[in-house]
This record gives C-alpha cells, structure tokens and sequence, in this order.
C-alpha cells in the first residue's frame, strides 16, 4: 500500500528522486530541528494538499491559470508529482538543487498569462496572485496537520513554520508574505473581498471530489481524507464552494474520517523512512 501511493504521488521514478533530495551531498536549508522539516514530511500532507487545491481555487485568476496551463485534467497525476517533487525538494534537498527548481518553476510562471472568466487579465507572475497561493498552501498544510498530525503543534512552533515557508514563496516572487500564525490568519482574510467559486472552481469541485482520477478500489480512501480536508475549510469556504458546512458533517463524518484515513497512511508508510515521507 505504500509503495502503491507513493508511486502515485512521488511518480514512478520516486527513487531517483529521492535520491537527489537526499544522497546528493550539500548545504540544505532546513535540518530535523526545524519544524517544517517534520510538518512536511507527515501523511497530514495529504489532506492538506486536497484542502490546499480547494482553496486555491476560490481566487479566479488562480483557478483560470490552473484551468488553462496546467494540465490537471489531461494529467492529474504528473501535477501532483510536480507539485510533490517541488515541497520536497525545497524543504529537503540541497540548496543549488532547489534553487535550481525554483527557477524552473519561475520560468514557467513567465510564461503563463491570459483571462479570467469575467475578462479580467491576470499574470501567474504577478506577485500578489502569487502570494496568494503560498498563503492558502501554507495555511492549508498547517490546519491538517493541526487536525490530522501525528502530534499538535505548540503556538510557537505554529509561528516557526509559517515562517520557515516564507522565504520558498519569496523566491518565487511573492511578496510580504506573513510570518506568525496570526499574520497567515489576517492575510488569508484579506484576500476574501477577492474570492469567488468561478465555473472552473466548480469544476475543479466535480473532479476532486465526485470524479477523482484514482482507480475504484483506492476511492474509499481518498473521500474519506477529502472529506477531512473539507471539514477544516472554512465555513465561507465551503459555502462558495458548495461543499457541506454543518457541524454534524465536522465532528461525525469529516474530521474523524479524516483521522483515520491519515493514520493509515501514516502506518502505510512506516516502514520507509521516517524523513520526508511526502516525497519518500
């Protein structure tokens, strides 16, 4: 089962990967001391990614970039192994190696332009669409593992790893990114005046949650860690976004479902390493 989902996340050439996030010798940003060394590296990663690309998708310039360059639908499994490779490569490879990603990933951005669904232009360049999408993956990652962690962050730590996120965004061109829990809250609230359920938004719902492209038999599993990562959205979230918004969903089906999904996962993975179990 393990080696089944990590195929599918890290791609199947997940051993060449890991090795040069981690045999290649060199200077990394990050250390086991740090936070988001851990954070990153815990299976809450996968109800926090779910949780992430829902968020992401109330901003229409997000979505509409998502929409039109990426290729999720054509090819769900290639982002998600992009996207994978990227966070374990920035939080746990050699620093040339990372640089080096960001770069590519920078370029890519140059390059990715056009409309909204209402006309607006956007520019996956621009720093505050950029930052934007750091917030709600940073935000995201952090509530899951929060919920679904294999231990609960103390205020401080909560501060540490929003911190120790900021400097990746930076790089890749946002801009006064938050830096404590408390900062990440009120920057995610400022961005609300600017978020809607576009009809790519919606369709981006259907995919994820009622359309998954994942083999049957692996479904059961997956809702139930979708069904965590709607829980801890927020309530205005969920609303835009059609998803289940009373309680009774939270505290019987969606967070502990959530739990248990991610706590097999977790044991699913043991015998690898315990270090960066997202890309391992």
């Amino acid at each position: 089962m393990g080696r089944t989902l990590r195929s599918r996340v890290a791609g199947e050439d997940a051993d060449a990967k890991a090795h040069l996030i981690w045999q290649v010798d060199g200077e990394r940003w990050h250390s086991p001391d740090d936070v988001i060394w851990h954070v990153n590296g815990d299976a809450a990663m996968y109800a926090g990614g779910i949780r992430a690309l829902l968020l992401q998708a109330l901003h229409p310039a997000a979505m509409a970039g998502v929409a039109g360059h990426s290729g999720y639908r054509s090819d769900p499994w290639g982002r998600l192994q992009r996207t994978s490779e990227f966070i374990a490569m920035t939080t746990y490879g050699p620093i040339p190696s990372a640089l080096a990603l960001i770069e590519r990933v920078r370029t890519v951005h140059d390059r990715v332009r056009g409309k909204t669904d209402d006309g607006t232009p956007y520019r996956a360049s621009d720093p505050h669409l950029l930052a934007w999408v750091h917030i709600a993956e940073t935000e995201s990652f952090l509530t899951s593992f929060q919920h679904f962690g294999d231990r609960r962050l103390t205020p401080e730590e909560a501060d540490r790893y929003v911190e120790e996120t900021a400097p990746v965004g930076e790089l890749l061109g946002a801009r006064t990114l938050p830096l404590t829990e408390s900062e990440l809250r009120s920057a995610l609230e400022a961005y609300r005046p600017e978020l809607r359920a576009s009809p790519a938004a919606l369709d981006t719902v259907e995919f994820l949650l009622r359309q998954p492209p994942i083999p049957w038999f692996a479904r059961p599993g997956y809702w139930m860690l979708a069904a965590g990562a709607i829980a801890t959205l927020p309530t205005w979230a969920r609303t835009e976004l059609r998803l289940p918004t009373s309680r009774f969903f939270d505290r019987v089906v969606g967070i502990p479902l959530g739990r248990l999904a991610t706590a097999v996962v977790r044991w699913s993975l043991e015998p690898e390493s315990r270090k960066g179990r997202w890309a391992r």
